[in-house]
């Protein structure tokens, strides 16, 4: 990445990352960061919901929304946008998010070495202590190669 270029804000980078492709498909929206976290929220929709008759949103697009928080959380504890790969992101549900409620999803970069971010997050509906899932993930840093 260029040195000049200023450190990655994703405040600045939502509108761009969270505004197009499968993000912008699914809504995702940014809510907060802080130095090494990154927090969206995945809007409530009838056509994500999983089983009609629950009103439930399916697992898939929470999936999407903590591995979108999880990369950004890595690009914001870095201070730079580069290439990732997400090698493993475990999901452990706790439960089924509330009936027609949005999921905000927060991730956190706990550690980086040369070649992976760990990160951990939860993802809830409104109740940050009681969870509708953990994550744990690796992502890989992918190097650059100019031409």
């Amino acid at each position: 990445m260029a040195d000049d270029l200023p450190p990655f804000d994703p405040a600045t980078a939502a509108p761009f990352m969270l505004g197009r492709g499968h993000p912008g498909w699914l809504g995702l929206r940014y809510l907060a960061h802080g130095a090494d976290w990154v927090e969206l929220a995945l809007p409530w929709r009838e056509d994500l919901v999983g089983e009609t008759d629950s009103g439930v949103l399916a697992t898939g697009p929470i999936v999407s929304l903590m591995d979108m928080a999880s990369g950004m959380s890595i690009w914001t504890a870095t201070g730079e946008f580069r290439a990732i790969a997400t090698l493993d992101l475990r999901v452990d549900y706790m439960r089924p998010a509330r009936s027609g409620a949005a999921v905000t999803g927060r991730a956190e970069c706990y550690r980086i070495t040369r070649s992976a971010a760990f990160v951990r997050g939860i993802a809830h509906d409104g109740e940050p202590d009681h969870p509708i899932a953990h994550v744990a993930g690796v992502f890989m840093s992918i190097p650059w190669r100019g031409r």
